[in-house]
């Protein structure tokens, strides 16, 4: 079948990396012709291109980019922030979302109403930039590219600035409106109304400015909805305030020259635009507030910065820091950049990073990251990353990211909202036809109030607002205790965890074990023992090794040439120093290459007993010794285990370390549960096995061993002074070394999770409730329209509860 034949079939061009021969490209070409939906497809070597003939009924690009992946290849895609203005509620941004995946050479859009903005994932071989801000345009909103965090702020506190000078002109002109209407209560007689205002012309000329000046841009946001094919709250808002004015204005007309009293209802139409202002204008103020998070994160960055330049000290902006540059930091100054001291003992307060109050001494070699803050002594640094690449800037990366995703729980509300307006629409028209007809028979007014009222009374803003407004103000708040979630997704998921899996050294430990014993075989001379193991260990990068090595080096003992090193996965290292073969491991090393340990095995186990790691020693297949280290366990981790177990978390430590040392530390701290001499290939089979049992299981390490088990695991926690590979593989970063934090880390997702439900309930009850009330005619235009301003408001100010959050730790 040819394109011809199948008017349905679209082509597309993805750009693919990873292919080395003409093997690659046929093997990309077999694959995606086997998948249904694909007629044809092209794959270019020397292009590092494909051209694939699909049917978008049947597969979707995601699905053809998915399957080059599994493939083993990479496809190149190009993702871009861009500031969206024009929305109105959620109806809005599902359509400029479903506008844009609907899109050839887009893989995924994602629009935030709460945010004002869309993340586009696209290929720029295939669709560009301006094509994509031409779609939005012709939605109908308006649409540019994000430059920088300052600008969205600037943008904000300009929209704040327009809502509240067009609320004014509208109150201005509404206000005398209000008075006649007030006036027209039984109990508010008393109240002096000038006759001049009862005057239908008169009324006529305060509400024209509000419905044709300040409230056009409902009327263009209602004809462009309407012009796609759907409807948004502007329709509500131009249908019920219009229905109202152009009724005003026939009872005008034909009761002009008569002494008929005409029923107007200007009041209606203009304070309710001008309530809705009001909504919008306190709206607006609220989301700025839920991206506190972020401008609090922007605003601990330093402005310029001390640099040794030509041998003269130079104080320079920031952004003209580069990678090497020499920094001069005084006491009580922010570090402006990440690097690496070169000289100067001092303390750094890092809480900005970690929440964590007590200062870090730093010292020669030490890493220093920009934005903390120099509590007490002078000190030269070596820039080492400047700009985004610092640690604050990847931070506000992650927090950005996490505030602008979508958690799954809003799949409901956005459904929903799709549907809403022409539902509402329904139900006002069959109010009216009930009311007129059968309520008050042939009378226009109790039918058109009715109408009015469940028109403005329902709108989806709120429904839409539920759910991102909490994952900002959640995931912000999270981020100031050193907890960065990495999207509202896995904020939603921490909360069903029941199973927290932790890593030994570097997670419940300090990482930082010292070279405690060692025990020689009968007749074996120590100096070369030591010489021998710590050479073997010098040329491993295991941080046990490492421990070795140092406590050797201060014994001041020489190393020797080594050869044909191997480091053995879990068991320990081999290697060859003057013709001797040396082992240095676990018992299973020494089993498997028969090595007799019996008699040693009782003083091994004394050591782990004591939660020391031994390791066993041969040269030449015949056993020589043992070497111990320690690590200590962290002060905090005793408190962090218990709060977990308080949370009904099953807390489980997964390690490599041998059974008896796992099982010290274990019971040091309170964990019952010990999975011990686990290959670090074993570690995501360990999860697996709990999951497979039904288990919701967080991993918390730090190594790049744990990466594996964290991408598996239901939740993957990393603690934050661990690898950039652990950090990469995890859901959620925790930036103190302290495991409080993953406590901390699920109880905010129960709070954000107990808050979003809040937040859809009353949505879904605001409206449940609200809609029948004014169909029944017991709520005037205006005060539906009051509440209907005031619903999205509410939502939001219940989501900011949660930026007072205080956690336990």
């Amino acid at each position: 079948m040819n394109q011809e034949q199948n008017p349905n079939v679209k082509e597309t061009s993805l750009q693919i990396t990873g292919m080395t021969c003409a093997a690659c490209a046929n093997r990309i070409e077999r694959g995606l012709k086997k998948m249904p939906g694909v007629e044809n497809a092209h794959v270019n070597l020397a292009l590092e291109k494909s051209t694939i003939d699909f049917d978008p009924n049947k597969i979707s690009v995601k699905e053809l980019e998915k399957k080059i992946e599994d493939l083993g290849y990479g496809v190149v895609k190009e993702k871009k922030e861009l500031v969206i203005t024009g929305m109105t509620c959620a109806a809005c941004a599902n359509r400029i979302e479903k506008g844009l995946n609907k899109m050839s050479g887009i893989s995924n859009a994602t629009v935030n109403l709460a945010l004002e903005n869309a993340t586009v994932e696209f290929h720029p071989s295939e669709v560009s930039l301006s094509d994509i801000i031409q779609r939005i345009e012709k939605l109908g909103y308006g649409a540019h590219v994000k430059e920088n965090d300052q600008e969205e702020l600037d943008y904000r506190a300009q929209e704040i600035r327009k809502q509240k000078s067009k609320f004014i002109i509208a109150a201005i002109f509404s206000l005398p409106l209000l008075w006649t209407m007030v006036g027209h209560f039984p109990f508010t007689s008393f109240i002096y109304m000038p006759k001049f205002l009862m005057n239908p012309w008169v009324q006529l000329a305060f509400a024209t400015p509000v419905q044709f000046i300040i409230g056009w841009q409902f009327y263009v946001g209602a004809y462009k909805a309407l012009k796609n094919g759907s409807a948004n709250m502007d329709v509500l808002v131009v249908l019920g305030t219009s229905a109202a004015y152009f009724y005003s204005l026939y009872q005008t007309l034909i009761t002009f020259g008569t002494h008929m009293h005409p029923e107007l209802y200007f009041e209606t139409s203009a304070v309710l635009i001008t309530l809705i202002l009001l909504g919008k204008l306190f709206e607006a103020k609220a989301k700025g507030r839920s991206s506190e998070a972020i401008k609090k994160l922007m605003g601990l960055q330093a402005k310029t910065a001390l640099v040794l330049r030509d041998g003269v000290e130079k104080e320079i902006p920031l952004a003209e820091v580069v990678v090497g540059d020499i920094i001069f930091v005084k006491p009580g100054e922010k570090i402006p950049v990440d690097g690496e001291v070169i000289e100067g003992i001092t303390a750094v307060d890092e809480s900005m990073l970690t929440g964590e109050s007590i200062p870090v001494d730093k010292t020669v070699g030490s890493i220093v990251y920009g934005s903390t803050i120099n509590k007490n002594g002078f000190m030269k640094i070596k820039a080492t990353k400047v700009g985004r690449d610092t640690a604050l800037a990847q931070i506000i990366k992650i927090v950005e990211a996490a505030q602008g995703s979508k958690a799954p729980i809003q799949r409901l509300a956005d459904r929903i909202s799709g549907i809403f307006v022409p539902i509402v629409v329904g139900i006002a028209i069959i109010t009216f036809i009930a009311w007129i007809f059968i309520i008050t028979p042939g009378e226009v007014t109790p039918a058109l109030e009715a109408m009015i009222s469940v028109l403005v009374i329902a709108c989806p803003c709120a429904l839409g607002l539920a759910t991102p407004t909490s994952i900002m103000a959640g995931t912000g708040r999270a981020a100031e205790f050193g907890i960065l979630f990495k999207g509202g997704e896995y904020l939603e998921q921490a909360h069903h965890i029941d199973t927290v899996v932790v890593d030994k050294t570097g997670t419940v430990t300090k990482g930082e074990p010292e070279l405690t014993d060692f025990s020689l075989a009968e007749g074996e001379d120590e100096e070369t023992f030591l010489s021998l193991i710590g050479s073997i260990e010098k040329q491993s990068e295991h941080p046990l090794a490492q421990v070795i090595v140092k406590g050797i080096e201060k014994k001041g003992i020489a190393f020797r040439e080594v050869q044909a090193f191997e480091a053995i996965p879990g068991m320990g290292v081999k290697g060859s120093v003057d013709g001797k073969e040396v082992l240095i491991g676990t018992r299973r090393l020494m089993q498997n290459n028969h090595v007799e340990i019996a008699d040693v095995l009782p003083l091994m186990e004394q050591f782990e007993q004591k939660g020391k790691t031994a390791m066993l020693v041969s040269i030449d297949g015949k056993y020589t010794g043992l070497v111990a280290v320690s690590d200590t366990v962290k002060d905090t981790s005793k408190r962090a285990i218990q709060r977990l177990k308080e949370m009904d978390i099953e807390v489980i430590m997964l390690t490599g370390d041998n059974e008896r040392t796992a099982k010290a530390i274990g019971e040091e701290v309170g964990i019952n549960q010990v999975i011990a001499e686990v290959l670090p290939e074993q570690k995501a089979e360990e999860i697996k096995k709990l999951q497979n049992e039904g288990k919701k299981v967080a991993m918390v390490g730090d190594g790049i061993n744990d990466a594996p088990a964290l991408a598996v695991a239901d939740i993957g926690m990393a603690i934050g002074t661990g690898t950039d590979v652990a950090i990469a593989a995890a859901d959620i970063t925790l930036m103190r070394g302290d495991l409080n934090s993953i406590a901390d880390a699920i109880l905010m997702s129960h709070k954000t999770m107990r808050n979003i439900k809040q937040n859809l309930f009353w949505a879904f009850a605001y409206n449940t409730i609200g809609i029948p009330i004014a169909a029944a005619g017991f709520l005037a235009p205006w005060v539906a329209g009051a509440a209907m301003a005031f619903s999205s408001v509410s939502v939001v100010l219940n989501a900011l509860r949660l930026q007072r959050v205080k956690l336990n730790s």
